[in-house]
């Protein structure tokens, strides 16, 4: 079945359940597992110094190299990893360890570490690879099995180097990032600050707080009718409230927004989901992402301020709903990384009461 969510989506168009099914779940850990040992095709985007660091994907990113890229491998393990958590009886269960364990094993992290300390590499993925190699790493923190704690221990000197990254990075950032792409600021602080609060890393949340407040405090009056840029797969203006919502205080958060994004308070606001003309082609279908990440983003705003942004459930729904038949087994323009998020989508969706 191409479309797997398919029926799920022609079932019910705006009620669906707070959380997927295992039967959903089976289906949608079968992509990140089908592509996270798939070598080619591959974008690696290195900077090669000279002929000495020519290799294949493998041989530079042992732990990530399938799935098309560096980040969408990160977040595909991610998904799994989640997945196990969420779903103990998923029914793949046994092998997904068995990658997982295979991928990221200390030998396979202790190089990709050794990738990113080369001197012309620093800016490797920042700051999107970044942002998920935290999450993941939370990830696996969550979980009490003995698999899970080691591939956390495996893991970890790569987020601590990340963490310096951009404890380094982020005071010489004198402009935020705005596109909705793999390089936008606020997005790529988003899952920083939950690990930075998870691991009660006081001086990292200062940077994030710091530098978030000092990047986007001042915005007022975000242009929604700009919205969606070609090839976005982030929503810029959603993605910013994401990370003023984590690291203002309530009051201050909800004068900020007032200004910043006034629109959304009204009852009747309405924003048009984005369309995609060509699912074949790798850069159109991020539009599909796009809208999965207006939906996350509206339900984390929806769950912390029910009362103020309530309202946007519906919206938000529809935009989940509107791109869940993108997500197939067929077309690896879209099946590598999408399924990722639309995971993320029901993860802060689960949060809610229907």
């Amino acid at each position: 079945m191409k479309h797997f969510f398919y029926l799920m989506v022609l079932a019910n168009l705006s009620g669906f359940s707070q959380q997927l099914s295992l039967s959903d779940a089976n289906r949608l850990a079968s992509l990140p597992l089908k592509c996270m040992q798939q070598q080619y095709p591959n974008k690696t985007g290195q900077l090669i110094k000279d002929s000495t660091e020519i290799a294949s994907p493998k041989q530079m990113h042992p732990a990530f190299y399938g799935c098309f890229d560096w980040h969408s491998s990160v977040h595909g393990h991610w998904s799994l990893v989640y997945l196990l958590r969420k779903y103990p009886q998923l029914e793949r269960r046994d092998e997904i360890i068995s990658k997982l364990k295979t991928n990221l094993s200390k030998e396979n992290i202790d190089q990709e570490v050794a990738y990113l300390m080369r001197e012309h590499e620093k800016s490797y993925e920042r700051t999107y690879g970044w942002n998920w190699v935290l999450k993941l790493q939370l990830e696996l923190d969550s979980m009490n099995e003995a698999w899970a704690k080691e591939l956390s221990d495996n893991l970890r000197p790569l987020s601590k180097l990340l963490v310096q990254r951009y404890e380094e990075f982020l005071p010489k950032l004198l402009y935020p990032i705005r596109y909705g792409m793999h390089t936008n600021t606020a997005f790529g602080l988003t899952f920083a600050w939950d690990y930075a609060v998870a691991t009660n890393d006081v001086v990292f949340q200062k940077s994030i707080r710091d530098n978030a407040i000092r990047l986007f405090k001042n915005d007022e009056d975000y242009p929604f009718q700009w919205e969606p840029s070609g090839t976005d797969f982030l929503s810029p203006g959603m993605e910013e409230i994401a990370i003023m919502q984590r690291v203002l205080p309530q009051k201050e958060f909800l004068d900020w927004i007032k200004k910043f994004a006034r629109p959304l308070t009204k009852k009747d606001f309405t924003w048009e989901t984005a369309k995609v003309s060509d699912r074949t082609d790798g850069h159109l279908v991020h539009l599909d992402g796009l809208n999965f990440s207006r939906a996350w983003n509206f339900y984390s705003l929806i769950r912390q301020y029910p009362k103020e942004f309530g309202h946007l459930k519906k919206l938000a729904d529809e935009h989940l709903n509107f791109s869940l038949p993108a997500i197939t087994d067929g077309n690896y323009e879209g099946e590598h990384w999408l399924a990722t998020f639309a995971l993320h989508a029901f993860e802060e969706r689960s949060f809610l009461k229907d």
